[in-house]
Parts: structure tokens; C-alpha cells; sequence
């Protein structure tokens, strides 16, 4: 048997400009491989649920949209059931639970459409607060980031498991998204300065 002591951690690499052509083709130009690029629809006509928008841009420390950002989301559906790997059944088989978008290569604004998750228990049996988790990659990320929007007005959001254990309750804030019309949630991504959104260590 080999031993394994000798083997060194590679080192890590940030989501240079290949991540989009492996990852969204057909928003690069490259079409054929897919018939459209895989996490772009996640909803059809039978989705239940309350459809709406998710928009916003990743900025940098200087407030400068990151124009290669590539975002992914995972949600529960409207009665607060993953797609997979949760006890309580499958879900709606409508809804898929995850997307992707890339940001706009001249704005830098990426885009969901979706619909409105439903509360999901904490471990412990405690109800959170509807949510919708993202990753984040583009250049200069070694490690993708992960945080949650939530939704503004929510009277769930005070008590919800997982933003009660912040330490400076004064950021919460950056958790929570802005109705910028009807049905349509902005939520912008700061990754340093003094809008720096929330990142989770999971």
C-alpha cells in the first residue's frame, strides 16, 4: 500500500475565464453542447408557487461590478421541500431547486427567475426563515462563497436559527434582499468593504 504522507496539497486556483465555457457554453457563444446552458430554467408552467425575480451584482471592494461572476442558487420549493435529500419527500417535481447565471459581461447583473421558497426546519426542529442559498465564483476566488438572501418584511427573519447566531447583528442586514418592484428581489453581493456581505464557513 502506498503511504500518503509524501503527498502535498495542491495549490489553490481561482475560477479563472474556463469556468463560463465549461459551466454556462451557451452564454459564452459556444453553442451544440447543451440545448441550453444546464441551472438556466428552474421553473416551468406547473411550478406552484409565487413566481419572482432575483437580480443583483457581485462588486469588489471598490464598488466595481465583477463582470465574470458566475452565481449559483439552491432553494426549497413553496412548501419548503428540497429537491433531493430531504426526509420529507422529493418536492414538487416542477420546480429543480438550483440554478445558475453569469453576470452580464458588460454590467455585471445576473439574473433568476423562480419562485418564492417556503420556510425549512433547522436540524434542531426550529422553523427558518424562507431563504435561498448562493455560491459565488469568479476571478481572484480561490474558494467559491457561500451566503443566503432572505426576504425583507419577513417577521420569520428575527428569530431565524441561523442569523440569531451572528455575532455583529448590525450586518444582518446584508442578508437581506430589496423589493426593487413587485415580485422582483435585488440582492447585491459585496464581497469587502463596509457592505460586505455575510459569507457562511459551510
Amino acid at each position: 500500500m502506498q503511504k500518503l504522507t509524501p503527498l502535498k496539497e495542491s495549490p489553490s486556483q481561482t475560477a479563472g475565464p474556463y469556468v463560463h465555457i465549461g459551466c454556462v457554453p451557451n452564454f459564452c457563444g459556444i453553442t451544440g453542447v447543451y440545448d441550453q446552458d444546464l441551472g438556466s430554467t428552474m421553473v416551468n408552467d406547473q411550478t406552484k408557487g409565487e413566481r419572482i425575480t432575483v437580480t443583483g451584482t457581485v462588486f469588489d471592494g471598490t464598488g466595481t461590478p465583477l463582470k465574470d461572476a458566475l452565481v449559483e442558487i439552491w432553494q426549497a420549493d413553496t412548501d419548503g421541500i428540497y429537491k433531493t435529500g430531504d426526509p420529507r419527500g422529493a418536492g414538487d417535481p416542477n420546480f429543480t431547486g438550483w440554478g445558475r447565471a453569469a453576470g452580464d459581461y458588460d454590467t455585471g447583473i445576473w439574473t433568476f427567475e423562480t419562485i418564492k421558497p417556503g420556510a425549512v426546519p433547522f436540524p434542531d426542529g426550529r422553523m427558518m426563515a424562507p431563504h435561498i442559498a448562493f455560491w459565488i465564483v469568479a476571478r481572484g476566488i480561490n474558494i467559491g462563497l457561500q451566503t443566503r438572501m432572505y426576504f425583507p418584511n419577513d417577521p420569520m427573519v428575527a428569530n431565524d436559527p441561523w442569523l440569531t447566531r451572528i455575532e455583529h447583528q448590525n450586518r444582518v442586514q446584508t442578508l437581506i434582499a430589496k423589493e426593487a418592484s413587485p415580485a422582483t428581489f435585488q440582492f447585491d453581493i459585496h464581497l469587502q468593504g463596509p457592505d460586505e456581505t455575510i459569507f457562511f464557513d459551510v
